[in-house]
């Protein structure tokens, strides 16, 4: 460890009560995507009473600083992320929601990276700035709700890094950072080469309703046409190819009618995952003709709606490479395992950013249980919240020293899927469907989707 990584870790562990306190204060206050006013308030007073003055989304939860160097160069974004996961069943859950996944150790860490780099001297020898962002809504949950704030003007993605990439919150920044908590407790830090990306979907079958037992010949069954639908898309499972990842996971939202009702109208929220763009846009194509031909089949229409998720994110390999060695200079080699082999079927909304610049998002361990279980604990803050705190200076120190060399180094050599924000965000636009897609004439039905 060099003297200036010493020096860190003691800026660090001066405020590691502050993250220990942050990390059980947001545990104990969980709150979904683009609702989480309580702990945007929390961290805000936090941020403001390390001397920041933080730039606020306003109408929605996060916010940002931009702490300058006052010498030129790149600007590394930090991130963590305000929301939790509505988990009812958790034994720990408050108002049906618990931090299931770990953000509340993000929202720790980012408190102990903002008041170390408060300390006296800690951008000393560093170029360029350091942004440090809170940002709201990664988990791509309640659908409906976030659709009502699009049609609402209020937002215009599902994501809060999408949505604040659109409002021109990452203008600017050339490379991006954020770690994860994960239970893989052999090792302290783990990373992988990236995630799937996905399309949300919002699915309504919509029948006809008649009495269930005196005229059923007179209805069309909703939730028969989306049973069709949905056993039309298992049968499609063996078309995808291993290569492509690729992941269809619906859940049924429920009827609201009586039993003795023949059901009109049948609600499904799903993803289609993979692990490039083409092969989930290709496979959500298929997808929506087999949940089409299940209404199709007796009658019932099916509106599709079709939003853009998140990208895949890809780690830039140097960089995953300087993070790895950070991580080793903080917890020694055989306590870290990166491996630019290993994919993950999950998805992240950091998988935007890594469309148009060099990201990592690394995983720290300390957790039991399943990410997403109802068994999930913070079991090691020490390991989940205050190393990360470190590992993630430890980056920026080596990002932006020696005139920020390696951060320009890294950023010169990625070659980006889309040349800038606005290019990537007109592209995932195009993959917006909002309508029925069925039509019934004189003539016969047809199926009006985009062509493969």
């Amino acid at each position: 460890m060099t003297d200036r990584q010493e020096q860190i870790v003691k800026n660090v562990d001066k405020h590691r009560q502050d993250i220990l306190d942050a990390e059980r204060w947001i545990w104990k206050h969980p709150e979904v995507g683009y609702t989480e006013w309580q702990t945007n308030a929390y961290l805000l007073e936090k941020f403001k009473g390390y001397g920041y003055s933080p730039i606020e989304a306003g109408d929605i939860p996060g916010f940002y600083v931009d702490l300058n160097t006052g010498r030129p160069g790149p600007t590394l974004a930090i991130m963590g992320e305000l929301d939790a996961l509505d988990i009812a069943n958790h034994p720990e859950s408050v108002n049906g929601m618990t931090h299931c996944c770990g953000h509340n150790c993000q929202c720790a860490e980012m408190v102990g990276i903002a008041a170390a780099l408060s300390e006296p001297g800690a951008l000393d020898g560093l170029c360029g700035k350091i942004r440090l962002m809170l940002v709201p809504a990664e988990e791509m949950i309640q659908l409906e709700f976030r659709k009502d704030l699009i049609d609402k003007g209020i937002i215009k993605y599902l994501g809060g890094k999408t949505e604040f990439m659109h409002r021109g919150y990452f203008d600017g920044v050339d490379i991006a950072l954020m770690v994860h908590t994960d239970n893989e407790n052999e090792y302290d830090f783990t990373c992988q080469e990236g995630f799937n990306g996905i399309i949300a979907k919002i699915l309504t079958y919509k029948g006809k309703s008649s009495h269930a037992g005196g005229s059923p010949h007179d209805g069309i069954n909703a939730q028969y046409a989306a049973t069709l639908g949905l056993d039309a898309c298992n049968a499609l499972r063996e078309t995808f190819r291993d290569q492509d990842h690729i992941r269809f996971h619906p859940i049924l939202k429920g009827v609201k009618t009586a039993v003795n009702i023949i059901p009109d109208e049948m609600r499904i929220e799903s993803y289609t995952r993979g692990k490039t763009l083409e092969a989930y846009v290709r496979a959500n194509k298929k997808i929506n003709r087999a949940l089409a031909a299940g209404a199709a089949a007796i009658g019932a229409q099916l509106h599709v709606c079709d939003m853009p998720g998140y990208a895949m994110e890809i780690h830039d390999d140097t960089f995953m490479d300087l993070c790895r060695q950070c991580c080793e200079d903080l917890s020694g080699r055989d306590k870290v395992k990166f491996d630019h082999n290993a994919w993950s079927t999950g998805s992240s909304d950091f998988g935007d950013l890594t469309m148009v610049m060099p990201g990592v998002q690394f995983y720290a361990c300390g957790h039991t249980g399943l990410g997403h279980g109802i068994d999930f604990q913070v079991a090691d803050p020490e390991r989940a919240c205050v190393n990360p705190a470190k590992a993630e200076l430890f980056i920026a120190d080596a990002l932006l020293s020696d005139g920020a060399a390696k951060a320009k180094e890294i950023i010169a050599n990625y070659k980006p899927q889309f040349g800038s924000i606005r290019a990537y965000l007109d592209f995932i636009d195009t993959l917006a469907m909002d309508k029925d897609v069925i039509n019934y004439t004189e003539k016969g039905t047809f199926i009006d989707l985009p062509n493969d």
